[in-house]
């Protein structure tokens, strides 16, 4: 084993041991979980071919997702959950679906970050002041100035408040410390300072309650495989499988850009996400996604292959077994602090600008799919942003370029629907020319264009410039030209497409 995978091994270990107790107390599940993903992350993903230097665990990216599962559900259900998604991971693996999962639009991706980021800040700025956030996306937003004014009454919350405050500050300005401060997480080194704080002066804010790691798995029962019927925990596994694969690939596509080493074969990293999750189901924990922090810390700390990220697993197990009762002195306004942060790095504020700037439809996409996951829920959210994006891209597949030609007129034509009434002379037929593709997205504009041509004239319709004429549109223009050609009236001449 190359002697840098072992020391990119500590950093990430270092790296996801907050993350993972925190993304865990977010979900509403216990601490253990979130180690427990942590461990198979390393143990069993981490030993699969896929992605050579791509670390795998608990994801904020599913926080959501998972606490509205354990709410609806359940928390015995929810590893029959992520075992089931497991199994589909695999099955799409094993199809050779990996690949597809980079067509989807990046706009949606984004738009999915960023509703699942606002939600996580707005329900995480309740956990930091020791109070229970309502349910949904909306009422989180909504509650948010009550819990202030109810917080600034509360010593505690304000003890509170100010532990997770801080914890943020640690976070921003970790990057700005001397060279051999930074060698240490930043995420690990808030968790550290906040812990003492807290102790050395008592505050009175909430720590992470400890089962132990044994007490903590939850196997599923026989019984719970009974909720596999129910339509709503079949969403739910079908949104565990779509945005757990998602995020991994997409990660996995960043983290070929980061290094100059072997590149992920997709179909066998979402075996490898997928053999993952199953085991983390039946250990009733909580699901997994390859993970960008984590990914991104292995590379930048010199691994060479992936027996820094199975060591990284390894040093979990030997945290989560030997030193259980130091998960008892985290502040859990510390961890919410932590997620505050992550869910802040979620927003692709800069993306949008640029976005903004260039593809204001793609920027729309974003927005939307963002606002519909705070609205409503994550697949829905997902879903409405897929729509929107097929949607546009039909449109603009769907470009077509009509040109009246008379026969007294320019002879480059003239463009529209105005085009038609320039000219109302009796001389030779009057030549519409139809380039592009003609579907029934622009079937309203070439069927004002042709109703506005001047009547009693003969007319040429060259379609021969078209790529494509979809049932409606040909349908449409051969009903206008029986209409057109009245029996007193010069007939209308098609010059057919090459391509239909």
């Amino acid at each position: 084993m190359p002697r840098q995978d072992f020391a990119a091994s500590l950093v990430v270990f270092l790296v996801a041991l907050p993350l993972c107790v925190g993304v865990a107390v977010a979900s509403g599940v216990p601490a253990e979980l979130g180690l427990i993903t942590g461990i198979v992350g390393g143990l069993v993903t981490g030993l699969l071919p896929g992605s050579t230097l791509q670390v795998s665990g608990p994801a904020a990216g599913l926080t959501v997702l998972v606490f509205e599962a354990v709410r609806e559900h359940g928390l015995p259900m929810l590893g029959v959950i992520v075992l089931a998604a497991g199994v589909l991971q695999l099955l799409m693996g094993a199809l050779r679906m990996g690949r597809w999962f980079r067509a989807i639009s990046v706009s949606v991706v984004e738009g999915m970050l960023a509703g699942i980021g606002l939600v996580i800040i707005a329900g995480q700025l309740y956990a930091a002041a020791g109070q229970e956030a309502p349910a949904s996306g909306l009422d989180k937003l909504a509650g948010l100035p009550g819990a202030a004014v109810d917080a600034l009454g509360s010593t505690e919350a304000l003890a509170s408040l100010a532990v997770g405050a801080g914890t943020v500050l640690v976070l921003v300005g970790w990057t700005w410390l001397p060279r051999p401060v930074r060698a240490v997480p930043g995420a690990l080194g808030a968790v550290v300072l906040a812990t003492a704080v807290s102790v050395v002066f008592s505050l009175p804010v909430a720590s992470v309650e400890v089962q132990g790691l044994l007490d903590a798995v939850r196997i599923p029962g026989a019984d719970a495989f009974g909720g596999l019927l129910s339509l709503g925990v079949l969403g739910t596994v079908v949104a565990f499988t779509l945005i757990a694969s998602a995020e991994s690939l997409f990660s996995a596509a960043a983290v070929d850009r980061l290094h100059d080493g072997p590149r992920t074969r997709y179909d066998q990293e979402l075996m490898a996400q997928g053999a993952g999750n199953a085991v983390c189901g039946v250990l009733g924990a909580l699901p997994m996604t390859a993970v960008i922090v984590r990914s991104s810390a292995n590379v930048q700390a010199g691994a060479r292959t992936r027996a820094s990220r199975v060591l990284h697993g390894v040093w979990l197990l030997l945290f989560a077994a030997a030193l259980p009762g130091a998960l008892a002195l985290i502040p859990l306004p510390a961890l919410a602090g932590i997620l505050v942060h992550a869910g802040w790095k979620l927003l692709p504020v800069r993306q949008f600008a640029s976005l903004w700037r260039g593809h204001r439809g793609e920027a729309l996409i974003l927005v939307v799919t963002a606002v519909s996951i705070v609205a409503v829920n994550m697949f829905e959210g997902v879903l409405i942003g897929l729509a929107l994006s097929v949607v546009k891209t039909a449109w603009e597949a769907s470009a077509v370029k009509l040109r009246v030609l008379h026969p007294d007129s320019d002879p480059d034509g003239a463009d529209g629907p105005g085009a038609p009434g320039a000219d109302t002379g009796t001389g030779g037929p009057i030549r519409v020319e139809l380039s592009g593709n003609a579907t029934f997205l622009r079937l309203p504009k070439i069927l004002d264009s042709l109703e506005a041509l001047p009547p009693g004239r003969p007319v040429e319709l060259d379609l021969s410039r078209l790529h494509h004429v979809d049932h409606a549109c040909r349908v449409a223009l051969e009903s206008w030209a029986a209409r057109h050609a009245a029996p007193d009236e010069e007939p209308v001449r098609v010059k057919e497409p090459a391509l239909t």
